[in-house]
């Protein structure tokens, strides 16, 4: 697995080997001794996830205040920018983003540790989102920040479509007023 650094030091893109022929192609989604040596400590996860989303639909900026999640995200079908956020007050990194297309074809992946926000945006016409989470979902403790947020600006990609946002993610809260991290 070949593994990438971002302008955040904690948010990494794993770039999986993949073998290919005529037939189609194999590669290893995930082993844990190799994760756990990308990323430099041991991650438990404890729930996979999918969700099919179509073009021009922006999911986040979420994040649990308690019960934290670290993501191992991946895209089956499809192509979508993913984005992480650093939401922890005490990090040099505080309110700064990264942001990478993740498709079918190029198999990345984004490790977005606990402490961030994340979310993303469907390029395809749709597409199958994958996550590992180290944590459980927790309606209680989900929280957002505003995906156009004027201080994180994130530089989402021009979309060839009307974007489509939930009514949670288009009221989240504005990082300033989000309940954050220490």
């Amino acid at each position: 697995m070949k593994v990438m650094p971002t302008a955040i030091p904690e948010v990494l893109i794993l770039e999986p080997k993949v073998f290919g022929d005529e037939r189609g192609f194999f590669m290893e989604s995930f082993n844990q001794k190799v994760f756990d040596e990308a990323v430099g400590y041991h991650v438990d996860f404890v729930q996979d996830n999918h969700s099919r989303s179509s073009r021009g639909v922006l999911r986040g900026l979420h994040y649990q205040i308690q019960q934290p999640q670290g993501k191992l995200v991946r895209v089956a079908t499809g192509t979508v920018f993913d984005v992480a956020v650093d939401i922890r007050r005490s990090s040099p990194t505080f309110g700064k983003w990264v942001g990478v297309e993740l498709s079918a074809e190029n198999h990345r992946q984004l490790w977005v540790p606990a402490g961030f926000a994340h979310g993303f945006l469907v390029l395809s016409e749709f597409a199958d989102f994958l996550y590992k989470a180290s944590d459980y979902y927790s309606p209680t403790h989900e929280r957002g920040i505003r995906w156009n947020d004027s201080a994180v600006s994130v530089d989402w990609p021009e979309c060839d479509s009307e974007l489509v946002i939930s009514s949670k993610d288009s009221d989240a809260a504005a990082l300033e007023d989000a309940e954050l991290y220490d």
